[in-house]
């Protein structure tokens, strides 16, 4: 599939700003681990995920329970993001919003 920065810079606006960071293959080892100890229902319902479960996945993935809700902090913003950007296309005319080189 290729490396994260290579990913990444297929993001519309990301490819210059990563431009001169160097991000290592082994850079979300952690997070893929800690996503790996999660059940499909916590993949599913992140918002379900209280402090004994956050424990496990801690434990299950290696980390400290920290690094858990620091991740989760973060998946929160980035949800809260992507909906902020999905409400500033709806008030976008047509044809002025992204493109999107796979589907919708």
């Amino acid at each position: 599939m290729g490396n994260i920065k290579d990913l990444l810079a297929m993001i519309p606006g990301v490819g210059k700003a990563i431009k001169d960071i160097d991000i290592s293959d082994d850079a979300f080892k952690g997070i893929e681990a800690m996503i790996n100890s999660m059940t499909p229902y916590e993949r599913n319902n992140p918002d379900a995920i209280d402090t004994n479960r956050r424990k496990r996945i801690a434990k299950g993935a290696g980390k400290d329970i920290s690094e858990v809700n620091a991740f989760m902090k973060q998946f929160d913003q980035m949800r809260q993001m992507m909906g902020q950007m999905n409400k500033m296309k709806g008030m976008m005319p047509p044809g002025m919003g992204m493109k999107m080189p796979f589907g919708k």
